[in-house]
């Protein structure tokens, strides 16, 4: 298994009226954690671009236990469970400064080849990056 953490602080823009994260703000978090974790094996998404490779998200989940305030720094942890073949799946965990669990995640990404628009599988630049 994978697992990387990463933090990041809530911005005022990021909140309702409340001080509370807006939910849709939660996947945004979430891809700060896998591109931070991928600039970690030396890999961005712009370089997969220049390689002719694009990763969309073809399925997104989230449990909301608690809330995410206005200046609050989170910890984002991300675990990866399998090797990826076609697709890379993802669990996520956010929790305030304190320690406390406040989201948990599901993402599923697809490799595809930007020219065909068809899945693909993972890059042997990636894959050989990642130790399990």
């Amino acid at each position: 298994m994978i697992q990387f953490s990463t933090k990041a602080r809530i911005r005022y823009g990021e909140t309702d009226q409340m001080g509370v994260v807006y939910h849709g703000n939660y996947a945004q978090y979430f891809e700060i954690a896998r591109t931070e974790w991928l600039r970690t094996l030396g890999i961005t998404y712009k370089d997969m671009e220049n390689e002719g490779v694009m990763l969309p998200v073809i399925s997104l989940s989230f449990k909301f236990l608690d809330s995410a305030k206005y200046d609050d720094i989170i910890t984002i942890n991300i675990s990866i469970k399998k090797p990826p073949v076609v697709k890379i799946e993802f669990d996520y965990e956010i929790l305030n400064e304190g320690g406390k669990l406040l989201t948990t995640g599901n993402s599923v990404l697809a490799f595809m080849n930007m020219k065909t628009g068809k899945p693909m599988k993972c890059p042997d630049y990636i894959s050989d990056r990642l130790v399990f």
